[in-house]
């Protein structure tokens, strides 16, 4: 596995750097060589954010988390990869390697996370109006929804307005 450490307004230090490449080595089991881990460690003011992402053969496992602490951020990432490599398994076993899950213990978990089946609950269609994105911030906050689907009336495509876990809004815009 390709490991990638980049360091936002955080200095990554000889010994967190060696820590996180031995540690995040251990998902080695389950992937075949080109998988790719991409570490993001952050510091947002008296906060640490550590973001880890592997992509494998089109899949992509993502966790964050923020902290006082990187070292602690370490150990409260990789259990959340693991059970979600653990739940695609399951389903999808060839894009894994052989004998990959054949061991009795897992490297950052107690026990395999529960696989539940989700079935679509609701179904919605509307109509995408072109609004500016300050009049989405706007109906985001009065609807008191999570996330606002618009039509972009500046750029003509679709974006998604998303309250972020920090607080702040995140902008989502796709492209066709």
């Amino acid at each position: 596995m390709k490991i990638e450490i980049i360091e936002r307004n955080y200095d990554v230090g000889i010994r967190l750097r060696t820590l996180l490449e031995k540690k995040i080595e251990k998902l080695n089991r389950y992937f075949q060589d080109t998988a790719i881990a991409r570490v993001v460690c952050a510091s947002e003011g008296k906060r640490f954010k550590l973001e880890l992402t592997i992509k494998n053969k089109g899949n992509i496992y993502r966790s964050e988390t923020y902290g006082e602490n990187m070292y602690e951020n370490i150990d409260i990432v990789l259990p959340k990869i693991e059970r979600q490599i653990i739940k695609y398994y399951s389903k999808n076993r060839d894009k894994f390697k052989k004998n990959a899950m054949d061991v009795q213990s897992f490297e950052f978990i107690e026990e395999a996370p529960q696989n539940s089946e989700k079935t679509i609950y609701k179904h919605k269609v509307f109509d995408l109006d072109p609004i500016l994105v300050e009049d989405a911030k706007e109906y985001l906050e009065n609807l008191e929804h999570d996330f606002y689907v618009f039509l972009n009336a500046e750029t003509g495509k679709v974006n998604v307005l998303y309250n972020r876990k920090d607080g702040e809004l995140g902008l989502i815009e796709c492209r066709y």
